[in-house]
């Protein structure tokens, strides 16, 4: 079971941060509303919200995600991809600190927790243009001493590889038809977001419950028929900023 959240608050330069959306630009105050009904999701799910100032001259801080690996054992910080958003890795240290040993990816690595799906002992890791092999590598070599199997992927499309592939519970994935036949996800059950609906993989399964995004229908009946609990939440405006439910905390 999770306990905790560590989110950061949108600042009020978000709107200036990394995207490659055609969504048009986002709402400040639709931003705020949403991160902290997200929040509360969170909070009603059990777990203890930490919540960041957000960070000034990093807009796209508040995806919290992409700065950290976190597992039992211990907390791995990140090198970003995106150059412009590594101060943001050195700010979360002393957070993950409190609860967990700290290492860090170094050298000429780059990884972004966004290209990072834990499942247990297992580990996928998707080679994009914010994730290299060589942060594979620096992952692996500190997550196999405790056990974990890190597998590696090339990300055939979109900005990260759970942009497209989440977890659903008891081992099933949830993917975008590009994904679907990927190899490192062969021996996964796998359920398929409708066309058009690419979004909607990007959803964030916490203590038993699902969160899944507003406004894809069709997948939503597909997830409905799963027998889940399921919440869904509007996360529009992280979405112009190509964010979803899983980049905008890290849990443990």
């Amino acid at each position: 079971m999770l306990t905790r959240a560590i989110l950061r608050r949108p600042g009020p330069d978000f709107a200036a941060g990394l995207t490659t959306s055609a969504l048009g630009a986002p709402a400040l105050s639709t931003m705020l509303a949403q991160h902290a009904a997200y929040a509360g999701a969170l909070a009603r799910l059990g777990l203890q919200i930490e919540l960041l100032d957000p960070l000034p001259g990093f807009p796209d801080a508040y995806f919290v995600e992409d700065v950290a690996v976190i597992v039992p054992e211990l907390a791995i910080v990140t090198r970003p991809g995106a150059p412009s958003r590594r101060g943001e890795a050195g700010e979360i240290n002393f957070v993950l600190a409190r609860h967990r040993p700290v290492a860090n990816v170094t050298g000429d690595a780059t990884l972004e927790g966004g290209d990072v799906l834990v499942l247990g002992k297992r580990v996928w890791v998707g080679l994009s243009s914010r994730t290299n092999q060589q942060g594979a590598s620096q992952l692996r070599r500190l997550l196999e001493p405790h056990g974990y199997e890190v597998r590696t992927e090339e990300v055939p499309g979109g900005l990260h590889f759970k942009s497209s592939v989440t977890h659903l519970g008891e081992g099933r994935m949830l993917t975008t038809e590009a994904f679907a036949d990927l190899p490192a996800l062969a021996d996964c059950e796998r359920v398929v977001v409708e066309p058009g609906e690419e979004f909607a993989a990007n959803c964030l399964f916490v203590n038993g419950t699902l969160l899944v995004p507003a406004g894809a229908p069709k997948t939503r009946r597909k997830l409905d028929a799963l027998g889940l609990p399921i919440v869904e939440l509007d996360v529009s405006e992280a979405r112009k900023m190509d964010g979803g439910l899983t980049c905008m905390s890290l849990r443990l």
